[in-house]
């Protein structure tokens, strides 16, 4: 038996590649479709969302101007909180953050016009001519003290002087005689010895007096003193005015005592603490401005004239020293400031702290005082160079003589921060 194997037709060939055909044409259409809704169904929601993104930027636009656009960025707290926040508002002074170097500083007499006054010997408290608070003259008495021991010394004095007045008198008439041959020399020679022996009498009692402090009209001959011999005068060496008086009449003071104290305070010494790294900066005769929290209008000018050459040994500071005037008496003992020393004159830019200064929106931001009590605004601001005491200085947006928070500055960015969150919530 005999197989055999038809070719096929071209008829059903053709029925085939055309079957084939169909199903690729058909296959493409629902791709194609497909492809359609699903581009439709994706353009539909793009839409949707940019609709919802368009609202929602239109709700809370308010608070993305606020933090990081160019809103008003403003913040009302009201004065009482300001208060408790620390908020504190300064006007900018200019200068330059390498021309200035801010540094604590202290207030003092010049030990030079300031005296400890007391009697060079032990004497009970007869009257007291100068209260606190009173001027005194140079030479001027600030009380009146007795002393036995003194009224010794007065009395010693006093004989001395008349015997050497005596002697001299014996002197002279001897010479006189020897002159004209009616007296010795032998005479001649007593009497100069007697007159010798009565003024080196005279010269140590005087002295001794002078060693307790008493000037020649203090030990004035009976019937041309103003008071007993055994009182004295304890007076001021200097002018100015009596700071303390630790005595009440009756009192016995002792000669080691200084129981008044007289200041002069027309010119006051300022001492301020620098730090090692101040040393290649300062110089004497540069300028310095004394500025105080307690006289914040007041300021103060003096120059260098003291760099000490040795650091203070546990705090490591370098003591320097401004002498300033002070003709009004403003300035007391005692009273601690700021000392901005000018090391360069020639750059005038606002200067303020860095902590005054905040970032907000990725840009530096300066808060300044708004219309109305306990209202801020942000102004923002381009930097400068910085010092090595944390001030900044403003190429622009502030000005010297303008007024911005110097304190408390970054409670009031937190402050706004938590506004713009609050009011993001609500919508």
């Amino acid at each position: 038996m005999h197989s055999s194997v038809q070719a096929p037709s071209a008829r059903s060939t053709c029925a085939g590649h055309f079957a084939t055909l169909i199903g690729v044409l058909l296959t493409a259409t629902v791709l194609a479709v497909g492809c359609g809704n699903g581009q439709a169904q994706s353009a539909q929601q793009s839409a949707s969302s940019q609709a919802h993104s368009d609202t929602s930027e239109t709700e809370h636009g308010g608070e993305h101007e606020g933090e990081h656009g160019g809103g008003h960025r403003g913040v009302a707290i009201g004065a009482d909180k300001a208060k408790s926040l620390g908020i504190e508002v300064d006007t900018l002074r200019a200068g330059s953050a390498t021309s200035t170097v801010s540094r604590p500083a202290t207030v003092q007499f010049d030990p030079d016009r300031v005296a400890q006054v007391g009697p060079r010997i032990e004497g009970k408290v007869v009257r007291v001519t100068k209260d606190l608070g009173d001027r005194v003259q140079e030479g001027e008495a600030v009380a009146v003290l007795s002393s036995v021991e003194l009224g010794k010394a007065k009395s010693q004095y006093l004989t001395a002087q008349a015997r050497l007045k005596t002697q001299r008198r014996a002197y002279e008439r001897e010479q006189a005689l020897r002159a004209d041959s009616i007296s010795s020399e032998a005479d001649l020679l007593e009497a100069q010895a007697q007159f010798e022996e009565a003024q080196a009498e005279f010269q140590a009692a005087k002295e001794a007096l002078r060693l307790y402090g008493l000037s020649d009209t203090d030990v004035a001959p009976a019937g041309r003193r103003e008071m007993p011999i055994s009182h004295f005068r304890v007076t001021s060496p200097v002018t100015g005015t009596l700071q303390k008086r630790d005595v009440e009449i009756g009192q016995t003071v002792g000669s080691q005592e200084t129981p008044f104290h007289v200041a002069n305070s027309s010119r006051m010494w300022v001492m301020i603490d620098g730090y090692e790294r101040d040393i290649a900066a300062i110089e004497e005769g540069q300028r310095v401005r004394l500025t105080m929290s307690s006289l914040p209008s007041a300021s103060f000018q003096g120059r260098i004239d003291f760099i000490s050459q040795t650091l203070e040994e546990e705090t490591r500071t370098l003591r320097m020293r401004a002498v300033m005037p002070n003709p009004e008496g403003v300035l007391r003992d005692g009273m601690y400031g700021r000392a901005h020393i000018s090391t360069d004159q020639t750059v005038e830019r606002a200067l303020i702290s860095t902590d005054a200064v905040q970032t907000i929106g990725g840009s530096s931001m300066v808060f300044v005082p708004g219309e109305e009590s306990g209202h801020f605004r942000a102004v923002e601001v381009r930097l400068g160079q910085e010092s090595q005491d944390g001030m900044v200085e403003l190429l622009s947006g502030l000005q010297p003589g303008d007024v911005a928070v110097t304190q408390g500055a970054f409670n009031l960015k937190a402050t706004l921060t938590s506004q713009s969150r609050s009011a993001a919530h609500s919508h």
